[in-house]
């Protein structure tokens, strides 16, 4: 990441040093070797900021509450997603590989969901 890209990332009014940025571009860097895809790296560029204008504990607070939010929402989509595997499968509306692509899940997955 250029300086630039940084400066248009954060706008005009984000509180930083000079050497703060210095460090922030370094971690950009970093992160960019490092993480997977677009979102990933957003993310912990995101955290990284953040780290520097606010204090950690309450950075690592409330990403730990976004992250329980999201395990018990997939906790969720997952009792739903079985459920309707157990429906749909007994009644023959479709196969156990053809829901598993629908659901987004393997097929072992299911297999499990139906006791097998």
């Amino acid at each position: 990441m250029q300086r630039y890209e940084l400066d248009a990332w954060l706008g005009d009014d984000h509180g930083l040093t000079n050497d703060q940025m210095v460090d922030l571009l370094a971690q950009a860097d970093e992160i960019s070797d490092r993480a997977d895809d677009e979102d990933e790296a957003r993310e912990a560029m995101t955290a990284a900021y953040r780290l520097m204008i606010e204090d950690a504990d309450s950075v690592t607070a409330d990403l730990a509450q976004r992250r329980a939010a999201a395990r018990a929402a997939e906790l969720d989509a997952l009792a739903g997603l079985q459920q309707i595997a157990i429906t749909r499968i007994s009644s023959g509306d479709v196969t156990e590989s053809g829901f598993a692509r629908q659901a987004g899940v393997d097929r072992m997955t299911v297999r499990k969901w139906l006791g097998k």
